[in-house]
């Protein structure tokens, strides 16, 4: 399987005003996304507010993503749809889902608060992987309670259709292990960072990219930055990267996805309110998200 290289939206979910989905102000993203020149889409993850979400809403933002990235004829732009859970048995469901609707990619996180052993979670991405669609792992202990450490990855990458790993362990030391003794011995595994700040660095380290927060409201400059780092500019790469580094820090301000719909609301761009237990945030938390907007050029 090709190796997954660029800068790739971790999408948010618009919202109306009754906190319904608003599925225009999606494709509307979407299409602002094609156009940015983004290298791919990450539906339902995180930042798409999934954990609210009905199986009927996520159905259609699925196939609206699915749709949109078909129909652009510029470049192939690949969907990687999110279809992680804590239930083995609901993972194998939502990666077939994600097959079966067209997506080039599925995205598995960790089983989250059951907190399963290392045989455990192999055995949950051995389930996943025998679906038959490339599996991107997302490693995200900060959410899930668990770490995946790189020998218990470099297991996972022997199963077959694993492609890759979202890396947002947060550790750089872990990032150049996972290059150096899973990626070294599988050329094809790409290794995407779940930290926009530390893209630049993984990049320079022989990372391949980002699934990126802060593309939702700059996607060209991420795809410029993380294109420039892949193509050894990294002079260019280091210039954009101090320059939406203020911005990279305020869309984590406070929960993520709650500062960047509010960065995309400042825009005019689609983007709505949050659902319950998630809430807007607050004054303060506005004021720094403006200013770090200003600082990088983005408002």
């Amino acid at each position: 399987m090709a190796r997954l290289r660029g800068a790739f939206t971790a999408l948010i979910t618009p919202m109306t005003a009754v906190g319904s989905v608003d599925y225009d102000g999606f494709r509307e993203l979407v299409r602002f996304q094609l156009k940015s020149g983004i290298s791919g889409l990450v539906p339902l993850g995180t930042t798409g507010e999934t954990p609210t979400l009905t199986e009927d809403e996520e159905d259609r933002l699925a196939e609206i993503a699915i749709a949109e990235c078909a129909a652009y004829t510029e470049r192939k732009v690949p969907v990687i749809l999110g279809a992680g859970s804590n239930s083995t048995r609901d993972a194998v469901r939502y990666v077939s889902r994600a097959k079966a609707l067209g997506a080039d990619y599925a995205l598995v996180v960790t089983p989250y608060y059951n907190k399963p052993s290392d045989e455990g979670i192999l055995r949950h991405f051995e389930a996943a992987a025998c679906v038959g669609i490339p599996i991107i792992v997302y490693n995200i202990a900060g959410r899930t309670g668990k770490n995946i450490s790189v020998p218990l990855l470099a297991r996972i990458a022997e199963l077959p259709n694993i492609a890759g790993v979202k890396e947002a362990s947060g550790s750089v030391s872990q990032m150049m292990d996972v290059i150096a003794q899973v990626q070294s011995r599988h050329p094809d595994f790409s290794v995407l960072s779940g930290d926009d700040s530390l893209t630049l660095a993984l990049t320079a380290l022989g990372g391949d990219g980002v699934i990126s927060v802060v593309s939702n409201l700059a996607p060209a400059e991420m795809t410029e930055m993380t294109n420039a780092a892949l193509n050894g500019d990294m002079e260019r790469a280091r210039a954009l990267h101090y320059r939406l580094l203020p911005f990279m820090k305020a869309a984590f301000v406070e929960t993520n996805p709650c500062p960047i719909k509010y960065a995309l609301s400042c825009k005019g761009l689609p983007s709505g309110g949050l659902r319950l237990p998630l809430v807007p945030v607050l004054p303060e938390s506005r004021k720094i998200i403006e200013d770090a907007m200003k600082e990088s050029g983005l408002w």
